[in-house]
């Protein structure tokens, strides 16, 4: 069973779309009672950092997503803004994040030579796999996708790198670790590479 975490942030909708056209068992969760019986789970994000862990915090899901993700080891996937979530910190906000991925989010700007890049970063971009991440397997060599942000991950060890992308500079746009999955990108809005992407995580 895909579990979408819906605390008020994110197109839902799109996800459970996808999956009902795979024929793969999906459900929502607004509360942390229709978390039971989680396989796996989504965690999109759209905006700004702070208001989307302000949301999570709000929503009363967060404690049992930290039992599920770090002791139950239930695969998750953060989208967008929830892939920043999965950081311990983010240069957009204050509060800090989930800390299931050890690293900083950080802007394009604060990079030198970067200071008046175009922001946000959007439309379609090309997508190297690193490390073998399993979400783009079967078209590791012509994966692009539909992004659209400003901030970035900066994993705090390379080996947590799952995918790279360039706009000004090479930048981490995908991570893993363990059982805990990010992407930078949309794959809601990114055609068949996209359900490719969900469909190799709901096969993990």
């Amino acid at each position: 069973m895909i579990t979408i975490i819906d605390y008020g942030l994110g197109n839902i909708q799109a996800f459970v779309n996808v999956y009902k056209r795979l024929h793969i068992p999906v459900q929502v969760a607004r509360c942390a009672e229709e978390l039971a019986g989680a396989q796996k789970l989504i965690l999109p994000g759209v905006g700004a950092f702070d208001h989307a862990m302000e949301r999570l915090e709000a929503s009363g899901m967060r404690a049992t997503l930290d039992r599920l993700v770090r002791q139950d080891n239930v695969p998750v996937l953060g989208i967008c803004v929830g892939m920043q979530m999965l950081a311990d910190s983010s240069d957009e906000g204050r509060l800090p994040g989930l800390g299931w991925v050890p690293g900083r989010v950080v802007s394009f700007r604060s990079n030198p030579g970067l200071e008046a890049i175009a922001l946000p970063h959007m439309g379609w971009n090309d997508v190297q796999a690193v490390n073998g991440n399993p979400l783009l397997k079967g078209f590791e060599d012509e994966a692009r996708f539909y992004f659209l942000h400003s901030f970035y991950f900066e994993c705090a060890q390379a080996e947590h790198v799952g995918a790279r992308s360039s706009y000004g500079l090479d930048f981490s746009c995908a991570v893993a670790s363990d059982n805990v999955y990010g992407v930078q990108f949309h794959p809601e809005k990114s055609h068949h590479f996209g359900v490719g992407l969900l469909k190799n995580f709901a096969e993990l």
